[in-house]
């Protein structure tokens, strides 16, 4: 997928790309930190036929929303062949005794033996975080084990 870099004079940047259909799909950044999601017309790439403002939150969940179930995808579709072996997401919730702590604290591994391969943020991926890896409320961690060491982890982000 070809991504088109445009600066915008004055104004930011403009990330889009042509999706099927013909029609552009991006994201205008601008110099004062306020995010556009954007959808132009296939022949004016200026053209916007829509823009939705979006708060850095609001754009980091977007971006977990679209990245994470295709790593998850992904995962999943190489342990196919390992049975008993799950990929599932775990969210980090506002409230999670986790908000602000480590991967370590939670000891996981250890009360669980789930292994966390990940933590989409803001949609970053975080490949193999180590035990100093510090949560924020709306993080997925992309995390592999059995279905019950799963739940179990499932259990301890939320309640600890």
């Amino acid at each position: 997928m070809n991504v088109e870099v445009t600066p915008l004079p004055g104004i930011g940047v403009r990330k889009d790309f042509a999706i099927g259909n013909g029609r552009r799909v991006g994201v205008v950044t601008q110099r004062d930190g306020k995010i556009e999601l954007i959808v132009s017309k296939s022949d004016d790439p200026d053209a916007c036929l829509a823009s939705l403002p979006l708060t850095a939150e609001e754009a980091g969940a977007l971006a977990n929303l679209l990245g994470a179930p295709q790593l998850v995808a992904q995962l999943t579709e190489e342990h196919r062949e390992l049975p008993g072996i799950n990929t599932k997401q775990l969210p980090i919730k506002t409230g999670s005794p986790f908000d602000g702590r480590t991967l370590g604290d939670t000891a996981i591994r250890t009360r669980t033996g789930v292994s966390v391969v990940a933590v989409m943020r803001a949609g970053q991926i975080h490949p193999s975080p180590t035990p100093d890896f510090t949560f924020t409320a709306g993080d997925l961690l992309v995390a592999v084990g059995t279905a019950e060491g799963l739940e179990a982890a499932f259990k301890i982000l939320k309640h600890g």
